[in-house]
């Protein structure tokens, strides 16, 4: 472990919370719901295991969330838990329970 992690806690959650799998900047247009808010945002940053969302609403870390993301000509519905706030500017996401057909349709988005 790091002095750094030591001294700031912060800094060892989001060593264990950095990102799996390769982000595209694929910007999408999803509907959100879930810890007293609900809402359109956009994707700044997208890949198979999560997503960064741009929008107002303040989803705390933690929160589970509902969306529902336009992509290959269908409606995914994914849920997703909040692993990152930025609270009046958006929020990072991690997919679970993602079905086998959705994980594809990200792979193949993000590889174009």
């Amino acid at each position: 472990m790091e002095i750094s992690n030591v001294l700031y806690p912060a800094a060892q959650r989001l060593e264990e919370d950095r990102r799996r799998d390769d982000r595209s900047r694929l910007i999408i247009d999803l509907f959100f719901e879930g810890a007293d808010a609900t809402g359109v945002a956009c994707t700044r940053d997208i890949s198979p295991g999560g997503l960064y969302m741009s929008t107002l609403a303040i989803l705390p870390e933690g929160a589970f969330v509902l969306l529902r993301v336009p992509l290959g000509g269908v409606q995914l519905v994914l849920k997703a838990r909040v692993v990152y706030s930025n609270p009046g500017r958006g929020v990072g996401v991690h997919f679970y329970d993602i079905t086998d057909e959705a994980q594809e349709l990200f792979e193949r988005a993000v590889s174009t």
